[in-house]
Protein backbone atom coordinates (compact mmCIF):
# COMPACT_ATOMS: atom_id res chain seq x y z
CA UNK A 1 0.00 0.00 0.00
CA UNK A 2 3.09 2.21 -0.43
CA UNK A 3 3.43 2.45 3.48
CA UNK A 4 6.37 3.05 5.59
CA UNK A 5 6.98 4.04 8.90
CA UNK A 6 10.06 5.58 9.96
CA UNK A 7 9.49 5.06 13.86
CA UNK A 8 13.01 4.11 14.73
CA UNK A 9 14.01 4.70 16.88
CA UNK A 10 13.10 8.06 17.38
CA UNK A 11 8.94 7.76 17.81
CA UNK A 12 7.29 9.47 15.04
CA UNK A 13 3.93 8.79 16.09
CA UNK A 14 2.45 7.07 13.25
CA UNK A 15 0.58 9.61 11.38
CA UNK A 16 0.12 8.03 7.60
CA UNK A 17 -2.45 11.03 6.10
CA UNK A 18 -3.12 12.87 9.93
CA UNK A 19 -4.32 16.31 9.02
CA UNK A 20 -4.41 18.68 12.23
CA UNK A 21 -6.77 21.98 10.68
CA UNK A 22 -8.32 23.02 14.19
CA UNK A 23 -7.49 26.79 15.15
CA UNK A 24 -5.46 27.51 17.74
CA UNK A 25 -6.72 29.95 20.67
CA UNK A 26 -6.92 28.14 23.53
CA UNK A 27 -10.66 27.04 25.56
CA UNK A 28 -10.91 24.49 28.32
CA UNK A 29 -13.65 22.10 28.89
CA UNK A 30 -14.70 18.93 30.23
CA UNK A 31 -18.30 18.55 28.97
CA UNK A 32 -18.59 15.53 26.87
CA UNK A 33 -21.32 13.78 25.37
CA UNK A 34 -21.40 9.95 24.06
CA UNK A 35 -23.12 8.53 21.38
CA UNK A 36 -25.71 6.77 24.28
CA UNK A 37 -26.53 10.21 25.64
CA UNK A 38 -27.53 12.15 22.49
CA UNK A 39 -30.88 12.27 21.46
CA UNK A 40 -31.84 10.39 18.21
CA UNK A 41 -32.07 14.32 16.54
CA UNK A 42 -28.79 14.79 17.36
CA UNK A 43 -26.83 11.24 16.40
CA UNK A 44 -28.36 11.12 12.95
CA UNK A 45 -27.49 15.07 12.00
CA UNK A 46 -23.58 14.29 13.32
CA UNK A 47 -23.99 10.92 11.46
CA UNK A 48 -25.03 12.01 8.38
CA UNK A 49 -22.40 14.70 8.01
CA UNK A 50 -19.63 12.41 8.44
CA UNK A 51 -21.29 10.20 5.50
CA UNK A 52 -21.58 12.91 3.59
CA UNK A 53 -18.28 14.06 4.05
CA UNK A 54 -16.45 10.69 3.63
CA UNK A 55 -18.64 10.28 0.17
CA UNK A 56 -16.62 13.58 -0.94
CA UNK A 57 -13.71 11.59 -0.54
CA UNK A 58 -14.70 8.35 -1.88
CA UNK A 59 -16.29 10.54 -4.97
CA UNK A 60 -12.89 12.85 -5.46
CA UNK A 61 -15.18 16.21 -4.91
CA UNK A 62 -12.85 18.32 -2.99
CA UNK A 63 -14.92 21.51 -4.09
CA UNK A 64 -17.83 19.38 -2.11
CA UNK A 65 -15.54 19.10 0.88
CA UNK A 66 -14.64 22.04 0.50
CA UNK A 67 -17.97 23.94 0.94
CA UNK A 68 -18.61 21.87 3.70
CA UNK A 69 -15.55 22.99 5.81
CA UNK A 70 -15.38 25.80 8.21
CA UNK A 71 -14.74 29.12 6.23
CA UNK A 72 -11.51 29.36 8.71
CA UNK A 73 -10.13 25.99 7.84
CA UNK A 74 -11.47 25.85 4.61
CA UNK A 75 -8.87 29.22 3.54
CA UNK A 76 -6.25 26.74 4.22
CA UNK A 77 -7.30 23.97 2.39
CA UNK A 78 -3.93 22.04 1.03
CA UNK A 79 -3.65 19.58 4.29
CA UNK A 80 -7.39 18.27 4.10
CA UNK A 81 -7.00 17.97 0.17
CA UNK A 82 -3.77 15.95 -0.01
CA UNK A 83 -5.27 13.59 2.85
CA UNK A 84 -8.42 13.26 0.90
CA UNK A 85 -6.70 12.48 -2.52
CA UNK A 86 -4.19 10.07 -0.43
CA UNK A 87 -7.13 8.30 1.12
CA UNK A 88 -9.27 8.39 -1.92
CA UNK A 89 -8.18 4.89 -4.08
CA UNK A 90 -7.78 3.40 -0.32
CA UNK A 91 -11.56 3.71 0.25
CA UNK A 92 -13.59 4.49 -2.95
CA UNK A 93 -15.17 0.68 -3.16
CA UNK A 94 -15.12 0.53 0.76
CA UNK A 95 -18.08 0.28 2.67
CA UNK A 96 -18.26 3.59 5.33
CA UNK A 97 -19.51 3.19 8.61
CA UNK A 98 -20.07 5.06 11.81
CA UNK A 99 -18.01 3.63 14.99
CA UNK A 100 -18.23 6.20 17.51
CA UNK A 101 -19.77 9.66 18.09
CA UNK A 102 -18.93 12.51 20.84
CA UNK A 103 -19.90 15.83 21.16
CA UNK A 104 -17.69 18.09 23.34
CA UNK A 105 -18.60 21.79 24.55
CA UNK A 106 -15.50 24.24 24.52
CA UNK A 107 -17.39 27.40 25.37
CA UNK A 108 -15.08 28.24 28.54
CA UNK A 109 -11.84 29.90 27.47
CA UNK A 110 -8.79 29.02 29.03
CA UNK A 111 -4.92 28.63 28.40
CA UNK A 112 -4.80 25.10 29.67
CA UNK A 113 -5.72 23.24 26.71
CA UNK A 114 -8.47 20.81 26.10
CA UNK A 115 -9.51 17.73 27.83
CA UNK A 116 -12.92 15.87 27.56
CA UNK A 117 -13.52 12.63 29.87
CA UNK A 118 -15.97 10.96 27.62
CA UNK A 119 -18.08 7.88 29.83
CA UNK A 120 -20.36 5.75 28.37
CA UNK A 121 -23.23 4.90 30.68
CA UNK A 122 -23.09 1.77 32.24
CA UNK A 123 -19.16 1.75 31.33
CA UNK A 124 -16.23 1.76 33.65
CA UNK A 125 -14.17 2.92 30.54
CA UNK A 126 -13.25 6.66 30.06
CA UNK A 127 -12.47 7.75 26.64
CA UNK A 128 -10.26 11.01 27.04
CA UNK A 129 -9.73 13.61 24.18
CA UNK A 130 -7.01 16.33 24.74
CA UNK A 131 -6.47 19.04 22.63
CA UNK A 132 -3.73 21.11 22.32
CA UNK A 133 -6.06 23.99 21.52
CA UNK A 134 -9.55 24.83 20.62
CA UNK A 135 -11.45 27.76 19.30
CA UNK A 136 -14.18 28.70 21.73
CA UNK A 137 -17.28 26.60 20.78
CA UNK A 138 -19.16 23.09 19.87
CA UNK A 139 -18.02 20.48 18.31
CA UNK A 140 -18.65 16.51 17.11
CA UNK A 141 -16.35 13.81 16.96
CA UNK A 142 -17.11 11.17 14.23
CA UNK A 143 -15.19 8.06 14.12
CA UNK A 144 -15.89 6.15 10.95
CA UNK A 145 -14.41 2.52 9.35
CA UNK A 146 -13.72 2.42 5.66
CA UNK A 147 -13.78 -1.45 5.62
CA UNK A 148 -14.52 -4.18 2.69
CA UNK A 149 -11.57 -2.93 0.80
CA UNK A 150 -7.95 -4.32 1.08
CA UNK A 151 -6.56 -1.63 3.25
CA UNK A 152 -9.56 -1.01 5.82
CA UNK A 153 -8.95 2.55 7.25
CA UNK A 154 -10.05 4.24 10.33
CA UNK A 155 -11.70 8.48 9.45
CA UNK A 156 -12.26 10.80 12.23
CA UNK A 157 -13.96 13.68 11.92
CA UNK A 158 -13.87 16.68 14.31
CA UNK A 159 -17.12 18.94 13.06
CA UNK A 160 -18.29 22.23 14.35
CA UNK A 161 -21.48 23.92 13.76
CA UNK A 162 -21.24 26.86 10.92
CA UNK A 163 -22.60 30.86 10.75
CA UNK A 164 -26.31 28.38 9.30
CA UNK A 165 -25.98 25.98 12.43
CA UNK A 166 -25.50 22.61 10.41
CA UNK A 167 -22.47 20.70 11.02
CA UNK A 168 -18.90 21.72 8.98
CA UNK A 169 -15.32 20.04 8.76
CA UNK A 170 -13.01 21.29 11.41
CA UNK A 171 -10.75 18.72 11.31
CA UNK A 172 -9.48 15.81 9.32
CA UNK A 173 -7.35 12.18 10.72
CA UNK A 174 -6.82 9.08 8.59
CA UNK A 175 -5.32 6.42 9.45
CA UNK A 176 -5.05 2.55 8.45
CA UNK A 177 -7.00 0.08 10.69
CA UNK A 178 -4.35 -3.33 9.83
CA UNK A 179 -0.91 -3.52 8.23
CA UNK A 180 0.29 -6.98 6.44
CA UNK A 181 -3.40 -8.21 7.74
CA UNK A 182 -3.40 -7.85 11.32
CA UNK A 183 -4.39 -5.28 13.77
CA UNK A 184 -3.57 -3.42 16.72
CA UNK A 185 -4.62 -5.56 19.51
CA UNK A 186 -2.79 -8.67 17.48
CA UNK A 187 0.56 -6.39 17.04
CA UNK A 188 0.16 -5.90 20.92
CA UNK A 189 -0.01 -9.61 21.86
CA UNK A 190 2.91 -10.16 20.10
CA UNK A 191 5.04 -7.83 21.05
CA UNK A 192 4.67 -8.80 24.38
CA UNK A 193 5.53 -12.44 23.32
CA UNK A 194 8.85 -10.96 21.84
CA UNK A 195 9.44 -8.58 24.85
CA UNK A 196 8.79 -11.56 27.10
CA UNK A 197 11.47 -13.63 24.89
CA UNK A 198 14.13 -10.88 25.50
CA UNK A 199 13.91 -10.02 21.52
CA UNK A 200 13.13 -5.92 22.29
CA UNK A 201 14.19 -4.91 18.22
CA UNK A 202 10.93 -7.00 17.32
CA UNK A 203 9.44 -6.03 20.65
CA UNK A 204 9.94 -2.58 19.86
CA UNK A 205 8.87 -2.37 16.43
CA UNK A 206 5.11 -3.99 17.68
CA UNK A 207 4.59 -2.33 19.94
CA UNK A 208 5.55 0.81 17.51
CA UNK A 209 2.89 -1.01 14.98
CA UNK A 210 0.29 -1.60 17.58
CA UNK A 211 0.08 1.99 19.07
CA UNK A 212 -0.49 3.43 15.83
CA UNK A 213 -3.13 1.49 14.77
CA UNK A 214 -5.28 1.35 18.18
CA UNK A 215 -6.06 4.68 18.21
CA UNK A 216 -7.95 6.36 15.95
CA UNK A 217 -6.27 9.72 16.23
CA UNK A 218 -3.43 11.25 18.20
CA UNK A 219 -5.51 12.96 20.69
CA UNK A 220 -7.39 9.76 22.07
CA UNK A 221 -6.74 7.75 24.63
CA UNK A 222 -7.92 5.68 26.92
CA UNK A 223 -7.01 3.03 30.11
CA UNK A 224 -5.77 0.43 27.22
CA UNK A 225 -3.88 2.92 25.35
CA UNK A 226 -2.63 4.34 28.77
CA UNK A 227 -1.36 0.31 29.32
CA UNK A 228 -0.17 -0.55 25.84
CA UNK A 229 2.27 3.03 26.41
CA UNK A 230 3.59 1.93 29.86
CA UNK A 231 4.40 -1.41 27.92
CA UNK A 232 6.12 0.39 25.11
CA UNK A 233 8.09 2.23 27.52
CA UNK A 234 9.59 -0.59 28.99
CA UNK A 235 11.19 -2.06 25.52
CA UNK A 236 14.51 -0.06 25.34
CA UNK A 237 16.69 -2.19 22.40
CA UNK A 238 20.41 -1.82 21.72
CA UNK A 239 22.28 -0.92 19.10
CA UNK A 240 19.23 0.83 17.37
CA UNK A 241 20.50 3.83 15.67
CA UNK A 242 18.91 7.38 16.76
CA UNK A 243 20.40 10.72 15.63
CA UNK A 244 23.45 8.80 14.91
CA UNK A 245 24.38 5.76 13.20
CA UNK A 246 26.11 2.75 15.10
CA UNK A 247 28.40 0.01 14.71
CA UNK A 248 27.76 -3.19 13.83
CA UNK A 249 31.14 -5.33 13.49
CA UNK A 250 30.48 -7.93 10.32
CA UNK A 251 33.68 -10.40 10.14
CA UNK A 252 35.60 -7.90 11.57
CA UNK A 253 34.82 -5.04 9.67
CA UNK A 254 32.59 -1.92 10.82
CA UNK A 255 29.48 -1.24 9.33
CA UNK A 256 27.63 1.99 10.18
CA UNK A 257 23.85 0.93 10.39
CA UNK A 258 22.29 4.38 10.22
CA UNK A 259 18.31 3.74 10.09
CA UNK A 260 16.29 0.53 11.54
CA UNK A 261 12.58 1.09 10.17
CA UNK A 262 9.57 -1.01 8.45
CA UNK A 263 7.27 -1.53 5.33
CA UNK A 264 4.68 -3.23 3.74
CA UNK A 265 5.00 -1.74 0.89
CA UNK A 266 5.20 -5.08 -1.12
CA UNK A 267 1.64 -6.91 1.44
CA UNK A 268 4.09 -8.47 3.81
CA UNK A 269 5.87 -6.55 6.90
CA UNK A 270 9.61 -6.30 6.15
CA UNK A 271 12.67 -4.40 8.01
CA UNK A 272 14.48 -2.14 6.27
CA UNK A 273 17.82 -1.68 7.36
CA UNK A 274 20.05 1.64 5.77
CA UNK A 275 23.97 1.31 6.52
CA UNK A 276 26.29 4.09 5.00
CA UNK A 277 29.30 1.80 3.38
CA UNK A 278 33.09 3.14 3.89
CA UNK A 279 34.79 3.36 0.75
CA UNK A 280 36.41 0.17 0.75
CA UNK A 281 32.69 -1.29 0.58
CA UNK A 282 31.65 1.61 -2.03
CA UNK A 283 33.80 -0.26 -3.99
CA UNK A 284 32.48 -3.99 -3.69
CA UNK A 285 29.31 -2.69 -4.07
CA UNK A 286 30.08 -1.81 -7.90
CA UNK A 287 30.34 -5.48 -8.19
CA UNK A 288 27.02 -7.53 -8.09
CA UNK A 289 28.57 -10.40 -6.74
CA UNK A 290 30.19 -8.88 -3.76
CA UNK A 291 27.78 -6.39 -3.27
CA UNK A 292 25.36 -9.28 -2.88
CA UNK A 293 27.89 -11.19 -0.20
CA UNK A 294 28.39 -7.71 1.36
CA UNK A 295 24.63 -7.06 2.03
CA UNK A 296 23.83 -11.20 2.70
CA UNK A 297 26.61 -11.04 5.48
CA UNK A 298 24.99 -7.72 7.21
CA UNK A 299 21.71 -9.56 7.07
CA UNK A 300 23.15 -12.87 9.01
CA UNK A 301 25.21 -10.54 11.16
CA UNK A 302 21.70 -8.65 12.11
CA UNK A 303 19.64 -11.57 12.37
CA UNK A 304 22.58 -13.21 14.71
CA UNK A 305 22.02 -10.41 17.13
CA UNK A 306 18.14 -9.75 16.78
CA UNK A 307 17.23 -13.38 16.15
CA UNK A 308 13.22 -12.11 17.20
CA UNK A 309 13.56 -10.18 13.41
CA UNK A 310 13.43 -13.61 11.84
CA UNK A 311 9.87 -14.49 13.22
CA UNK A 312 8.54 -10.92 13.11
CA UNK A 313 8.88 -9.97 9.78
CA UNK A 314 8.35 -11.63 6.30
CA UNK A 315 11.98 -10.23 5.25
CA UNK A 316 14.61 -7.87 5.30
CA UNK A 317 15.09 -4.68 3.14
CA UNK A 318 18.98 -3.37 2.70
CA UNK A 319 19.87 -0.33 1.14
CA UNK A 320 23.72 1.15 1.10
CA UNK A 321 23.45 4.70 0.96
CA UNK A 322 26.05 7.02 0.13
CA UNK A 323 25.78 10.79 -0.11
CA UNK A 324 21.91 10.86 -0.38
CA UNK A 325 22.05 8.34 -3.10
CA UNK A 326 21.68 4.23 -2.62
CA UNK A 327 24.13 2.01 -4.19
CA UNK A 328 22.52 -1.09 -3.44
CA UNK A 329 19.68 -2.43 -2.38
CA UNK A 330 18.29 -6.06 -1.38
CA UNK A 331 15.66 -7.40 -0.54
CA UNK A 332 15.02 -11.24 1.17
CA UNK A 333 12.68 -13.11 2.72
CA UNK A 334 13.90 -14.89 5.63
CA UNK A 335 13.45 -18.07 4.70
CA UNK A 336 16.27 -17.37 1.71
CA UNK A 337 18.56 -15.84 4.03
CA UNK A 338 21.00 -18.46 5.74
CA UNK A 339 19.64 -19.88 9.01
CA UNK A 340 16.40 -18.51 8.82
CA UNK A 341 13.72 -21.30 10.73
CA UNK A 342 10.73 -21.72 9.54
CA UNK A 343 8.55 -21.21 12.34
CA UNK A 344 7.02 -17.73 12.99
CA UNK A 345 5.91 -15.85 16.21
CA UNK A 346 3.16 -14.08 13.83
CA UNK A 347 1.73 -17.59 12.39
Amino acid sequence: MQYQRTLAPTRQILLLTLTVLLLIPAAWADSCTTEAEMTSTQRDSVSRVAKLLVGDVQNGDLQGLRNDTLPAVASDFTGIANSANALKPQIQQAGITVDALFLFDASQPSAQGNQFFCTPNGSTMTIVLNFSGLPQGHYALAILHATGVPKPQQISLILSPGQDGQWKLAGFFAKPMILADHNGVWYWAHARQYAQQKDEWAAYFYYQIASFLVVPADFVTSPNVDKLRRESSGVHPDNLPTDHPVTLQVNGAPYQISKVDFTADLGPLDCVIHYNPDPQQAAQLRNPVTARQQVVSLMNSILTMHPGLRTAFHGLWVYADSNGATLFALELPMNQITGAPSNSVGE
